[in-house]
């Protein structure tokens, strides 16, 4: 077919106008970036003004294969159609392009063409590109968010803080998630188009996209490299020579990007705030509203029973603890994404939750959710997907059992209410941690909470008037790692007469998932306890006690067992510790300015009582510059200060955040962060005279 091609000569996406008005321009400037039902306008230059009762048609087409192909309308029908409208003035036209709300996300391709009277096409131009997202500020846009202060969190902040530790001891780290840096938005439809739904039939797929219920449990699936070409490997342990120690990570940029420089090869490695990180990271580029979330003695509950059956040798040691067995981690983390639930009866919208960790198989995959949180805590756990494993790690029963050498179990303490505590996001009003437990869960001994554990097929457990007697605690102080502490173990006694037990006080190393990781002290001793009188043990750590021991995770567990001399009568308790890490301090002096150098300065101090080898410091922010290494040229010895600067330039404006991560061969995963308020350049203004 011949076409003219003299009438159409240029077509400006108005990018810059576009992308501002769809809240873009911090993904690219120089490319069309739209979000769904949310009209925008483009230009078309003509050579000369279009003869008459000639005609414009616009088609799209989606996938790598245009498997999708759409006609536009030239006035506006139904609401799930596209459709435009035009203004014309001498040789230029103005189109209007409207998105239904319920629009297929993605790369589009654009093809004009110019029909005469008769029909026949005179005109096609089809080299115009552009991407869609998912609009939450559209009303009926399935991932709406009607708070704009929410939307500025959720959606458009590119760093927070993540929560570890313990529930009694808090931290948070700071995290960068850089949704709006450079082709990260590429990557992010990379993961999509790399899924094995994609890879089977990808028509299917693409008209799926359209459908943040399809595509965020998609992103759960993608984000872990589990049976698919997804994004990171887990390790729950050493050795990480062979790839990156999940503590070392303060960012997820530096992840995609390293996943889609390997051709989807997986990066090494991950744990689950790792994964829910990125997987933020994605769905918060992609449009859908997400925050990250760590639920504190986080259940993992393998056979679908609700209770956590944690089995003890006569030495309190873990038995089968790197099995599949159930477990109890020190923290969890997973992400809730904000979307309605068209699938599900009515009560199911808002905020659901979606884990990217693998650990159980979902529909044969390993991924997890969106399970509505509203479902979680009313106990409808046969609401999509995964709600018994979510309802089980907030809820679950922990159980504790020793076997003895003869085979026997002896249960020795029931924990109804020590699972799903402090759960925890940040606060859109800052750094400050928000808690949700009451989202997931109705308040402790509430008659609700009865009526949600008989709906959940969960026995309610009976108030026991338990008999004076003894009683066992432990209480510690808020030990910094590398210094002695000591532990407190009390025994109380509440009966009438004295008691004699003996006692057993074992320190262990361990990870943040509850992996044995070595004994630090073990003591045993027989204790006497007049009544109405508490003893207390004291044991004294030492540094050297944990050091060769602990893990990444700078976690001490402290168990305690107390066997009544003359009876059967046992009690344990428990408790973990963990070490408190220092800082480094991150100083970004004077003003910044857009695309002018600026100077960071790190500084760190070692608090170890033995040298530091191989230090490294690694620096990166969104907006501010990619990920750094600075590598110190020298042992740091016992109380000595390292000092290094560094020079970059701010790319884009606005409050952002510096972070850096200190490692060595003892002391790893120690993190700073400034705030860099980044200014415009003022604009240069010349006068003439």
């Amino acid at each position: 077919m011949k076409f003219n091609h003299s009438l159409i000569m240029d077509v400006n996406l108005r990018c810059r106008e576009n992308n501002l008005d769809h809240r873009t321009k911090e993904i690219d400037k120089e490319r069309l970036i739209v979000r769904r039902g949310q009209p925008f306008s483009i230009t078309v230059q003509c050579a000369k003004t279009l003869p008459p009762n000639h005609h414009l048609e616009l088609v799209l087409h989606i996938g790598k294969e245009d498997e999708v192909e759409m006609k536009v309308q030239k006035e506006r029908g139904v609401g799930d159609k596209w459709w435009f409208s035009q203004q014309g003035a001498q040789d230029e036209m103005l189109l209007t392009l409207h998105s239904p709300p319920d629009a297929i996300i993605g790369q589009y391709r654009l093809t004009m063409l110019m029909t005469s009277p008769d029909g026949r096409t005179i005109k096609k131009t089809d080299n115009t590109r552009f991407h869609l997202l998912f609009n939450p500020w559209c009303k009926d846009d399935a991932v709406h968010l009607p708070d704009e202060k929410l939307l500025q969190e959720y959606v458009m902040n590119e760093s927070g803080v993540i929560y570890k530790g313990s529930k009694e001891r808090i931290h948070g780290i700071p995290w960068s998630y850089g949704q709006f840096e450079d082709y990260v938005m590429d990557i992010c439809f990379e993961i999509l188009n790399n899924s094995k739904k994609a890879l089977q039939n990808s028509e299917v797929d693409i008209n799926l996209r359209s459908d943040p219920v399809y595509v965020s449990r998609i992103i759960t699936a993608m984000v872990n490299s589990n049976g698919d070409k997804g994004v990171l490997t887990g390790r729950w342990g050493e050795p990480y020579s062979d790839g990156v120690p999940p503590t070392k990570w303060t960012g997820s940029v530096p992840i995609l990007q390293q996943w889609s420089k390997a051709a989807a090869g997986p990066v090494k490695y991950g744990q689950c705030w790792v994964f829910a990180a990125v997987a933020c990271t994605v769905l918060r580029c992609l449009g859908i509203p997400t925050r990250h979330i760590t639920n504190f003695d986080s259940a993992h509950d393998v056979d679908g029973s609700l209770s956590i059956d944690i089995l003890l040798n006569e030495k309190l040691e873990r038995v089968n603890s790197r099995n599949k067995a159930d477990s109890t981690w020190n923290f969890h983390c997973w992400v809730e994404s904000w979307m309605m639930r068209g699938d599900l009866p009515k009560g199911n919208d808002g905020w659901q939750v979606l884990d990217p960790t693998p650990q159980e198989l979902s529909d044969g995959e390993f991924c997890c959710g969106p399970c509505p949180v509203t479902a979680i805590k009313e106990g409808n756990l046969a609401v999509k997907y995964d709600a018994p494993f979510i309802f089980a790690e907030v809820n679950a029963d922990t159980i504790y059992w020793i076997l003895h050498g003869n085979g026997q179990r002896q249960k020795i303490k029931v924990d109804h209410t020590g699972v799903g505590r402090n759960i925890s996001t940040q606060s859109v009003y800052g750094n400050q941690r928000e808690d949700l437990t009451l989202h997931y869960k109705y308040p402790e001994g509430s008659i609700k909470e009865r009526e949600v554990y008989g709906k959940a097929g969960r026995l309610y457990p009976e108030t026991e008037n338990a008999e004076p007697g003894l009683k066992l605690s432990i209480k510690h102080a808020k030990p910094i790692f590398g210094t002695d502490f000591d532990v407190f173990v009390e025994v109380n006694n509440e009966g009438g007469k004295e008691a004699h037990a003996q006692l057993t006080v074992l320190v262990t190393a361990a990870t943040y998932n509850s992996i044995h990781h070595g004994e630090c002290k073990r003591q045993k001793i027989n204790v006497t306890v007049p009544a109405h009188k508490a003893h207390r043990e004291v044991l004294r750590l030492h540094y050297d006690d944990y050091a060769h021991c602990v893990s990444e995770h700078h976690l001490i567990t402290v168990k305690a067992l107390l066997e009544s001399l003359g009876d059967n009568d046992t009690i344990m308790t428990m408790t973990s510790i963990p070490l408190s890490m220092p800082e480094v301090l991150v100083q970004v002096p004077g003003k910044a300015v857009q695309y002018e150098t600026a100077k960071v300065l790190i500084t760190f101090t070692n608090p170890l009582p033995v040298p530091l080898v191989g230090g490294v410091f690694t620096v990166e922010g969104a907006g501010l510059l990619m990920a750094t290494e600075i590598p110190v040229r020298r042992d740091i010895l016992p109380g000595q200060k390292v000092s290094v600067e560094l020079s970059f330039s701010p790319m884009r404006c606005g409050v952002r955040s510096l972070i850096v991560d200190f490692d060595s061969n003892r002391l790893k995963d120690v993190k700073g962060v400034a705030t860099v308020v980044v200014h415009r350049k003022s604009p240069i203004i010349t006068t003439s005279y």
